[in-house]
């Protein structure tokens, strides 16, 4: 009876990985075919195998016809630098949070929980007249000038989203949980808050590191409403505004499945590279409740 259940429960989970796999495997299978082929194997198992007339003539057009290059370039640039940033700032902010003493705590902490229930779409307007009126810092003659906007640039894709109400609360919760025997021994060492921030903190909280930077680089990496309204040029786009230009230029179904493709590569490789203590930290979350 017991081998029965296991067997079911198995047989179960596959079907459940191949309903979430299925559009990947399409997606990606579909790349490398003609039009005519994808619509000949729809509805087949061929559908998500690499067989039939396979090519990368859609990959070719894809680069052909739009600056996929520079758009991820500029996406790259945009969540690497969102994340890093994001990382320092809502963790520190944590930190002062979960283990100092200080006036207001209370207030700070009960005012970043009420924020996480504004949609940024609820913000985004106001948003863009504050950035619409800010000036960029640039360099001429020598010296540092005040120029333009920060519309049309990468600062603006970087700057109103470092610092986020959901991840300073994970990283509280987190932190809230280490005991603070640490933080007592390291004073009395005579070590500053930075430095049990850096040298404690920090190095027993990977888990929570890996989780935020997981899903900060899939809202960054995914980010549309925001560019499409702050950045209008091509230099600073990234490639999620950019599929609907390419969508536009007389593309077949292949050419964009190739560039949904092309697109997806970095999320799968952030993923599988911070996996193991994704999975860690969602399982310490669990045995913690």
């Amino acid at each position: 009876m017991k081998r029965l259940q296991k067997l079911g429960a198995y047989l179960f989970l596959l079907l459940i990985g191949y309903v979430f796999l299925f559009p990947l495997l399409f997606m990606i299978m579909s790349s490398f075919k003609p039009e005519q082929v994808i619509f000949a194997d729809l509805y087949s198992i061929r559908a998500i195998l690499p067989v039939g007339d396979l090519t990368l003539d859609n990959y070719r057009q894809v680069f052909e016809k739009s600056d996929v290059l520079l758009y991820f370039r500029n996406s790259i640039l945009i969540t690497s630098a969102t994340v890093i940033l994001g990382l320092f700032v809502n963790s520190l902010l944590a930190f002062t949070l979960s283990r100092m003493s200080w006036s207001g705590r209370k207030y700070i902490l009960a005012a970043v929980v009420a924020l996480m229930i504004i949609p940024i779409e609820a913000i985004v307007v106001p948003l863009l007249l504050l950035v619409s009126k800010l000036p960029t810092i640039g360099w001429d003659q020598g010296g540092l000038v005040l120029m333009g906007s920060w519309l049309n640039s990468l600062e603006v894709q970087i700057l109103p989203f470092v610092a986020n109400s959901f991840f300073i609360f994970l990283f509280y919760q987190f932190f809230r949980d280490i005991p603070k025997d640490f933080d007592e021994a390291a004073e009395l060492d005579g070590a500053t808050p930075f430095q049990i921030y850096r040298h404690i903190i920090v190095p027993m909280s990977g888990p929570v590191f890996a989780t935020v930077a997981i899903l900060h680089f899939l809202l960054m990496w995914n980010q549309y409403i925001w560019p499409i309204m702050a950045v209008q040029g091509e230099d600073a786009r990234p490639v999620m505004p950019g599929i609907q230009i390419f969508f536009g230029r007389q593309t077949s179904w292949g050419e964009i499945m190739a560039y949904a493709s092309f697109v997806t590569l970095p999320v799968l490789a952030v993923f599988l590279a911070f996996q193991k203590k994704f999975v860690s930290s969602l399982a310490g979350a669990g045995i913690k409740g």
